[in-house]
């Protein structure tokens, strides 16, 4: 039995979008009274406040909410001054450029849950890699950023420069050469909204992603010829110190998280590092609010409670916080209209 899938239809210009933020705020003051629901408000209007009383925010995102297209929010908060850094799974850093360059060819499996061993094996055999119900295309997708970025990489190996991952996607988005393959608005791409405000992107662990992996075998078949070309993870962290010290000398800085794991747990960790490794003075993260669809569990950092936190030195008793326990494509969004409502 065939496999039933959807091709992903280009979407029409985003020029006046329709993005109706305050539309969608009043309808979430209305409706969200009670419960989780509520939590959503309360984060989102502490998130408002503190960038309005001067805070800045530091944004970390986990999962693969790049192939969920994300950036059809993410890249307006971007853009409008309300994100000032970010930390993310190298997944969602190049997933995000391949939706650019290849959003026609990618498919919906509506019925994803039902899927054969079968079924799985014959959408592999058509270069699709499965996220959940969308299918990532091999050839248009990773294997054209692949030949492109190589270029880059190889240049600066001759060079004998160093850069980290994200800068690489800059070189690439900045230079033009895949604009031709433009499959959505680029107003959609959170990366190249991030890149025109030359924002940094900390990828702790970017070997665990597709691009890393094809660094890895193009090192080991010499067509580059060593792993330094790309900066390491502790120099990434060493990056975010300098970063954060020069974003808080006269702000707050918040930190707003989606899911866990090490997209959530290097960068938050800059704060005690500071603190207590270097024994100089910082402030403590500003704000905290986490979507996860992690319960509360014993030794997980995805489900750790933000009072736990204080514990560690990366918040303080006073320090707005707040968990919402739900699906972040779907709530994410919403916060972020409430945000960019006028």
């Amino acid at each position: 039995m065939p496999i039933k899938t959807q091709s992903s239809k280009p979407k029409a210009a985003s020029a006046a979008t329709g993005k109706n933020y305050a539309a969608v705020k009043e309808f979430i003051r209305h409706h969200y009274r009670h419960f989780n629901a509520a939590v959503i408000i309360d984060a989102a209007e502490a998130y408002a406040r503190h960038l309005k009383d001067g805070g800045k925010m530091f944004f970390a995102m986990a999962g693969a909410m790049s192939t969920g297209e994300l950036g059809l929010s993410l890249a307006d908060m971007i853009r409008e001054g309300k994100v000032h850094g970010i930390c993310t799974t190298g997944a969602n850093l190049e997933e995000d450029i391949f939706n650019l360059v290849a959003h026609n060819h990618y498919k919906r499996v509506p019925g994803y849950r039902s899927l054969s061993d079968r079924e799985e094996e014959e959408l592999r055999d058509k270069g699709l890699n499965r996220v959940t119900d969308t299918c990532i295309p091999e050839e248009e997708a990773m294997r054209r950023i692949e030949r492109q970025v190589l270029k880059f990489w190889q240049k600066a190996d001759k060079a004998g420069e160093r850069y980290f991952p994200y800068e690489y996607m800059y070189q690439l988005l900045r230079s033009g050469v895949i604009k031709k393959f433009y499959e959505i608005d680029p107003k959609d791409s959170w990366v190249l909204a991030a890149c025109e405000k030359n924002i940094p992107i900390f990828t702790p662990g970017w070997e665990d992603s597709t691009l890393g992996n094809i660094f890895v075998a193009n090192v080991i078949r010499k067509d580059v010829s060593n792993f330094q070309v790309v900066k390491s993870g502790v120099e990434q962290m060493a990056a975010l110190i300098d970063w954060y010290k020069k974003n808080t000398t006269t702000q707050s800085l918040g930190f707003f998280q989606i899911g866990g794991g090490i997209a959530g747990d290097f960068p938050i960790c800059v704060v005690p590092l500071i603190l207590q490794d270097l024994k100089e003075k910082c402030r403590l993260w500003g704000y905290f609010c986490q979507i996860s669809d992690s319960t509360t569990s014993y030794g997980s950092y995805s489900g750790a409670v933000p009072n736990e936190k204080i514990t560690w030195g990366k918040l303080a008793s006073d320090t707005p916080r707040f968990v919402i326990e739900s699906d972040a494509s779907i709530v994410a969004p919403l916060i972020f209209s409430y945000v960019l409502a006028k």
